[in-house]
């Protein structure tokens, strides 16, 4: 066992020192598996850090236990005829519905409503293009955790009379009221002047589309100004997370009564979840590195290679080493395990190295791109490891053949 130990690191350090004495061709040889290490760890960050980024921001809109009814939503990867299909199966949610859910689900908390619309918005001869007017009961404040940062939201009284009341996003603030104050000023949503009451805390962006360009009204007055009674888009939250997927079907159930529905007839309508909605990221990120992880992996493929030829150099340049190796002794496995040992650490001192790299290169684009990139142990494993076993199979034709040598031979060469 002692002698097993002491060639083994004897042959560590033997593989040491020949990387050390040759830095410059150590390092050249090792910028493919830099690179290839740094990509995959890079590319698997980008993808944690997308679905962590997506689910953040939707959870913002969205709220806690929360959960939506409407229409048609986003159902995932469906054929082009499935979704003809449920377009033309799915019915409008009309204002009716939206109450029979709100006085007959039991384990909801809260139930409200919203509509969307768009209008271009002009201020005193300023215009801002493509404003979002969304139509709330004033219960969605609660039910989508939205945060008032100056001012209030509108009550339940001001929605029952049509209140010509809003709340706008930080956006319309900066684009039509600089330093200044909007509380109590009006601003116009189709001719018809509203008193701001209230401004929404900024949210930021979602893929470069910004979540401040709102203005919110009551959705009475929404109903009368875009002359719409259906559309409407139903928000459930749950009295308790536990229950939140029973409230989600008691909503189901009740909206499927309304209509009519019985057995096993299909809903005429969608439902959004968060719960959901993180399934379908974990199914949308796990098919993006299924395509991207194998191609980035190329480059570790590449740099194998590179490691083979420099090996391949080395045991023709250390072939008198290797003669007067096997002449005190050495036997053919030793001298296979001697260059074997030598190309994994190589490839090993590299992938250290692109993990410095992909460190690096994460925490600029978080700084630059504001986007959290996460670097997942899972990704680590996989580069490190796929990169010692390049090291192994890279060496294994030059272990090999300098293994082979005849040492009469090999001592005559110099």
């Amino acid at each position: 066992m002692r002698q097993l130990y002491s060639f083994y690191s004897d042959a560590f350090g033997i593989a040491l020192k020949s990387i050390i004495e040759h830095k410059l061709r150590a390092f050249l040889t090792l910028i493919g598996i830099i690179i290839g290490v740094a990509a995959v760890v890079v590319v698997g960050a980008s993808i944690s850090g997308l679905k962590t980024y997506v689910i953040d921001k939707v959870s913002k809109v969205l709220g806690s236990n929360h959960f939506m009814m409407t229409r048609m939503a986003n159902m995932g990867r469906v054929s082009d005829e499935e979704f003809e299909r449920r377009n033309r199966r799915n019915k409008d949610i009309v204002w009716e519905e939206y109450l029979y859910i709100r006085d007959n689900c039991r384990l909801c908390s809260a139930v409200g409503a919203s509509m969307n619309a768009g209008a271009d918005i002009t201020q005193d001869g300023i215009e801002m293009p493509s404003v979002r007017i969304i139509g709330d009961t004033a219960n969605m404040v609660d039910i989508e955790d939205k945060t008032i940062s100056v001012g209030r939201f509108f009550s339940d009284a001001e929605v029952e009379r049509s209140a010509k009341v809003c709340v706008i996003g930080t956006d319309l603030q900066d684009k039509f009221f600089p330093n200044r104050n909007p509380i109590g000023e009006q601003i116009k949503v189709r001719g018809v002047p509203l008193t701001i009451i209230g401004i929404e805390e900024k949210r930021g962006s979602f893929f470069g589309d910004s979540m401040d360009r709102n203005i919110y009204i009551p959705v009475t007055l929404h109903n009368q100004i875009f002359s719409r009674t259906g559309g409407l888009q139903v928000h459930g939250k749950s009295i308790t997370a536990e229950v939140f997927k029973d409230a989600i079907a008691n909503a189901q159930l009740t909206l499927r009564n309304k209509r009519g529905l019985i057995g096993s007839e299909e809903d005429t309508f969608s439902v959004v979840n968060t719960d959901e909605f993180n399934t379908q990221m974990d199914q949308f990120t796990g098919a993006i590195a299924a395509v991207v992880i194998p191609i980035t992996m190329i480059i570790l493929v590449v740099g194998g290679i590179v490691v083979m030829n420099i090996m391949l150099v080395s045991v023709t340049e250390r072939t008198f080493e290797v003669g007067l190796r096997k002449a005190i002794g050495a036997t053919r496995k030793q001298i296979l395990m001697q260059f074997l040992i030598e190309s994994a650490l190589l490839c090993v001192v590299g992938g250290i190295l692109g993990l410095v790299l992909a460190t690096g290169v994460t925490q600029l684009i978080t700084v630059l791109l504001e986007i959290t990139m996460t670097i997942t142990f899972g990704y680590i494993i996989l580069a490190v490891g796929v990169s010692s076993v390049i090291g192994v199979l890279a060496g294994l034709y030059p272990a090999w053949k300098a293994a082979r040598l005849d040492p009469i031979v090999a001592l005559t060469r110099t």
